[in-house]
């Protein structure tokens, strides 16, 4: 059988699956023998329990950890919030794996329903958070941090038809599908957080971001943001925040920086990346690893527990899977985990969409706004 109709079949089956982008393609997780929900309570068990591996493409757990459960990790604790109750993480296991090419080729027969976006802040609250923050920057509590913004519609979506659409327009390194039965994770993330095979490790930050018009190519994207004091401020702070995380787990000397300040090109935008790697300690555990890059610096801002607790006491509404992660342990020890960004969750029929920007010292508040908006544009677009 073709391996697009028997995605498909699977699809209308109603069987719960997971699409994750891979070098070549995409791989189709399914037939899930195990799912766990997890919670503050099981994780460390969860990610510490070791399984007999016996070097099958389906031996390990593949999921998401929240942002919620990742603050409970380091201890930091998140103030009562506005909360759905959506789940703090699930992983499944997967006894079928099947290769898919980039081309994914499905089209809902159902017409799509959904309203309005709703947006949690609006310009004003915005620039009232914004100065605030401005001050915290100012007295030396942060020297960045990232304003979320959440849009929200109640929808009902045909997930595999948004994100084949979603591929074919804005193909992301670290994109991600999750159907089950009572939710849905769509996600062009741009950002590799964690890959660790055997006692190697990188990660892979991006810090700026540029909206794409028909006068600016990469090579003037790449000018933009080496000319852009803010820019390159923003970009230098999250990799040297990176690579102490890193340092905290690798062996002294290891961690280095291998792709410094390049571009990658994306729908709507350009991005500032680099790429650090390590070789890891000896009695380093994948709990060690979890503790000390999760969540991901790139979008929280630095110093990173600070500026974590500045945020916490100032959201009024539960992440949920925004800045959390999404991958893999392998039995075998490797993984590998994202950054939860550009993603929409559909729970309930309500479908949200979290962004970000950063917030530095000589930063403009309208500017940051309109850049999350860049953010969240080809994913609100789907839904039109």
């Amino acid at each position: 059988m073709n391996k697009q109709n028997q995605l498909s079949d699977i699809h209308h089956s109603g069987t719960p699956y997971i699409i994750y982008k891979s070098k070549s393609g995409f791989d189709l997780y399914t037939d899930f023998s195990k799912k766990i929900i997890l919670n503050n309570k099981n994780v460390i068990n969860f990610i510490n329990k070791k399984y007999k591996n016996n070097k099958k493409s389906t031996d390990l757990f593949i999921g998401f950890f929240g942002y919620e459960l990742l603050n409970n990790l380091i201890n930091i604790k998140i103030p009562i919030q506005k909360n759905i109750n959506f789940p703090k993480g699930i992983f499944y296991k997967p006894e079928k794996r099947i290769k898919i090419n980039n081309k994914l080729k499905y089209k809902s027969s159902n017409d799509f329903k959904g309203s309005k976006f709703k947006i949690n802040i609006d310009t004003n609250s915005y620039s009232r958070i914004f100065k605030k923050f401005k001050k915290k920057i100012k007295s030396g509590e942060t020297y960045q941090i990232k304003i979320c913004t959440k849009y929200k519609t109640k929808s009902k979506i045909d997930p595999l038809d948004f994100f084949s659409r979603l591929s074919q327009t804005n193909l992301a390194p670290e994109a991600f599908m999750i159907r089950d039965k009572n939710y849905s994770i769509i996600s062009c993330s741009p950002e590799n957080l964690i890959t660790k095979k055997g006692y190697n490790i990188s990660t892979k930050p991006i810090a700026g971001t540029l909206k794409k018009t028909k006068l600016i190519n990469k090579i003037k994207a790449l000018n933009y943001f080496k000319k852009n004091l803010k820019e390159t401020k923003e970009h230098n702070m999250i990799v040297d925040m990176e690579r102490n995380d890193l340092a905290r787990i690798c062996k002294v000397g290891s961690v280095k920086l291998f792709k410094q300040k390049i571009v990658e090109e994306y729908k709507d935008l350009y991005h500032y990346v680099s790429l650090i790697k390590g070789k890891l300690k000896k009695n380093i555990k994948n709990i060690d690893i979890i503790k000390a890059m999760m969540p991901g610096g790139s979008v929280i801002g630095c110093p990173k527990i600070n500026t974590l607790n500045l945020l916490n006491h100032q959201e009024k509404e539960n992440r949920n899977i925004y800045t959390g992660s999404f991958g893999y342990l392998k039995f075998n020890g490797d993984m590998r985990f994202n950054i939860i960004i550009r993603s929409i969750l559909n729970f309930k029929n309500i479908s949200e969409i979290s962004v970000a920007s950063g917030v530095v010292v000589d930063s403009n508040a309208r500017h940051e706004f309109n850049e999350n908006y860049i953010k969240a544009k080809a994913l609100i677009d789907l839904f039109k």
